[in-house]
């Protein structure tokens, strides 16, 4: 099984409507799938982003052969480009860094806020709160694809679910899905 969790429903509508997946619930989170996928929209910020992933975890009890992925947006500075997906290595958060994937080099840094000046390299809200919460899995994968560059007031809906939709199977290969 995979298990997919954006904070955004834009970020979930993109797979969505590719799988044709159906809606439910999973606790008070708003849930999407089919026999091998489930989607869940956690909300922004890092409480949402960890409970609506211990939700899954505690509804689902994954095997160790099933995989956990963060996708979403994410702002970045101008060496990135818009639309450009980043796998992600590790999160820093709190100014402590934080291990996802050992084999990925690039770092996201995890904040509270909206960010809209280029401070950072990488920056979502809701990174920390994935690995807190897949600590025990072993297959965890983070993907970030920049809506950007530190302008979140010119991040909208349909440009956000274009933007994941794009990189849809790109995403599905790197899991081998």
């Amino acid at each position: 099984m995979l298990y997919i969790v954006t904070a955004l429903k834009p970020e979930a509508q993109a797979f969505v409507d590719k799988y044709k997946l159906k809606k439910s619930k999973c606790d008070n989170f708003t849930l999407f799938s089919d026999e091998k996928l489930k989607v869940i929209i956690g909300g922004i910020g890092v409480h949402n982003a960890k409970n609506a992933t211990l939700a899954l975890i505690q509804m689902f009890k994954p095997s160790n052969n099933d995989i956990f992925i963060n996708v979403g947006i994410c702002g970045a500075n101008q060496k990135y480009t818009i639309g450009e997906l980043i796998k992600i290595g590790s999160i820093v958060y709190k100014d402590k860094k934080y291990i996802i994937n050992d084999s990925t080099f690039t770092t996201i840094t995890c904040k509270d806020i909206e960010m809209s000046y280029d401070v950072y390299d990488i920056v979502d809200m809701e990174s920390f709160g994935f690995y807190e919460a897949t600590k025990e899995i072993k297959n965890r994968y983070m993907y970030k694809v920049v809506s950007d560059n530190f302008e979140p007031n010119k991040v909208t809906k349909e440009g956000t679910k274009k933007l994941i939709f794009s990189l849809i199977d790109e995403i599905m290969k790197e899991v081998e899905i």
